[in-house]
């Protein structure tokens, strides 16, 4: 298992976010900063049946002590880059945390199967463009998988206390289907095989740091 420092998640999720050095940006740091701070400050509790209280979001175990520097796995560089992205799009910050910790369960073992498929045939030009049908999301793989985070309210929960609250991980059949069978349902969708695919390119790029700089 690859494991990154902080240094190297923050500059991969930099150049995502279109920096061409990869140096992020102090509002990125803080942002990521603010994220891994939240999950921390919530602790965990193993035993717990509720995986939002069973799981950190971004981390493996409990708090080293003091001077131990923590290392980040491909899966939780990629759930630190997923919360970022639900910041990006208007989530508060609590509510990033919160999904991220009840998709653990199901997105930790997709993930880790995502990476296994061929980027050569997930990025097709025109095996992408053969199957565009009528009706379906716009994607850029072959084989799209979906966080969906959806309330039978009506409406978008503004925190990770509403009601009603879905987190769920599909592929696009599947995703189509429970948008179908749900009345009355808001949702929102993010595209997961070519982020994560993205993502760990970005992560070779990156080296770690020699100082501490960036430990949690």
């Amino acid at each position: 298992m690859r494991e990154f420092k902080r240094n190297q998640v923050e500059g991969a999720i930099s150049r995502l976010s279109g920096s061409p050095t990869g140096e992020p940006s102090p509002e990125l740091r803080t942002r990521l900063k603010r994220l891994l701070e939240t999950d921390r400050s919530l602790g965990r509790n193993p035993r717990s049946k509720d995986p939002e209280q069973a799981n950190f979001a971004f981390f493996s175990a409990d708090a080293p002590g003091s001077g131990v520097e923590v290392w980040f796995s491909d899966y939780e560089a990629f759930a630190l880059f997923t919360a970022w992205r639900l910041l990006e799009h208007g989530w508060p910050q609590a509510s990033a945390v919160s999904i991220a910790r009840r998709a653990r369960p199901k997105l930790e073992p997709k993930h880790k199967e995502i990476l296994t498929w061929d980027p050569n045939e997930l990025f097709d030009e025109k095996k992408i463009l053969a199957g565009v049908r009528a009706g379906s999301p716009v994607v850029f793989t072959t084989k799209p998988v979906y966080l969906v985070i959806a309330s039978r309210h009506g409406r978008r929960p503004v925190d990770a206390e509403s009601s009603g609250q879905m987190v769920e991980i599909v592929d696009e059949v599947e995703l189509m289907r429970f948008l179908r069978s749900e009345v009355g349902l808001s949702a929102t969708t993010f595209e997961l095989t070519t982020a994560a695919h993205e993502l760990r390119r970005m992560l070779g790029h990156t080296e770690p740091s020699k100082r501490g700089r960036g430990a949690s």
